[in-house]
């Protein structure tokens, strides 16, 4: 019996290996190539494995694209609430979440990447299925993480419209930001500049918000 067991999860680590295997083999070949023009054929190539595996662990391409984008946002929205943790303040906040942002992606470079083309296949009219829970998740974390440092209530489509913009405030920059960088580090650019992003963020949302009064400190109430 104890022999049977340790058999079953000697096979079950060997199949989570490759399955990880894959995965990581996809992500630099959708960060190289795009969504649309990597093949199955690439990704069983960077992995070294045949197409039988490959379709043992995964459905087709899409369900491998949503198994992604739904780790890189989980993991990106664990950052965020990590980083924004005891954080009472608007600015605060944002600061902390854009810090979030900037150390998540400076070290998962070709998950930008990925989170990038997830965003923009969001509004096409035949996009991969699967993708948009895992956004909509990550600015339900948005939202909570503004809401709490709000001192007022604001309608549900409001708050979602604020998630939806700073979301897309940031990964706009950081994209400008890899453009326009001239070989430089983006993430030092990007840090040198964060005091003006986060006053920028800031006054977008206390001017979407006509009614609150907000302090020098950028808390709203």
């Amino acid at each position: 019996m104890t022999r049977t067991i340790r058999s079953q999860s000697r096979q079950q680590r060997r199949v989570s290996r490759t399955r990880q295997k894959i995965i990581d083999a996809a992500r630099s070949v959708f960060a190289n190539k795009g969504f649309d023009l990597t093949t199955v054929d690439d990704i069983t190539s960077r992995a070294d494995i045949g197409k039988g595996t490959f379709y043992y662990h995964f459905d087709n391409r899409q369900d491998l694209i949503a198994t992604i984008i739904q780790g890189v946002l989980d993991d990106l929205a664990g950052a965020m609430e990590a980083a924004c943790k005891d954080k009472e303040e608007l600015s605060e906040v944002l600061d902390a979440m854009i810090g979030a942002h900037i150390e998540f992606f400076s070290k998962h470079w070709e998950d930008f990447v990925l989170y990038y083309q997830g965003r923009a296949d969001l509004t096409l009219v035949e996009g991969y299925e699967g993708i948009q829970t895992p956004f909509i998740d990550y600015l339900r974390v948005i939202e909570a993480l503004v809401d709490s440092s709000i001192l007022r209530q604001i309608p549900d489509p409001v708050l979602r419209r604020l998630a939806c913009a700073i979301a897309g405030f940031i990964s706009g920059y950081y994209s400008f930001a890899v453009v326009s960088s001239g070989g430089e580090d983006v993430d030092k650019v990007l840090v040198s500049l964060r005091s003006a992003f986060v006053a920028s963020l800031t006054r977008f949302i206390t001017e979407a918000l006509p009614t609150a009064v907000s302090d020098n400190s950028g808390a709203v109430s």
